[in-house]
Formats: C-alpha cells, structure tokens, sequence
C-alpha cells in the first residue's frame, strides 16, 4: 500500500486540475457576493471540493504532527 502522506499529495495535486477548480475561501465569498444566486450548481460543486481539500490538509497535519 502506498504510503498516507503520498496519497494525501496526489489527491490535492488533482484538485487544481479538474473541469472545475477548487476556490479557496476568499474565492468562494467573492463568487457568493457577485452572483446574486446565479450559478448554485457551480458553487455547489466548488464548495464540495473545498471542503474535500480542508478534509485532506486536516489529515495531513495530523499525521505530521505526530
């Protein structure tokens, strides 16, 4: 099996790659302020990867601190 840490990494790495980006928070209030409800699915879907890469730094800080 792979090693955790390589996982973590390759998994990050696709999620600037993909059809739709992955914001960051400052991204996503921006596009919540300016699209006045337009585009949900869009936002759904950036949202989902967001929370997907908090999920994936989580992990990797807990395994790097212990």
């Amino acid at each position: 099996m792979k090693n955790v840490n390589t996982i973590i990494e390759t998994e990050l790495a696709k999620l600037g790659r993909g059809i739709v980006a992955t914001p960051d928070e400052d991204y996503l209030d921006r596009f919540t302020d300016a699209n006045h409800g337009t585009n949900d699915f869009l936002l759904m879907q950036m949202s989902k990867q967001y929370g997907y890469k908090l999920a994936l730094l989580a992990i990797r800080k807990q395994l790097n601190t212990k």
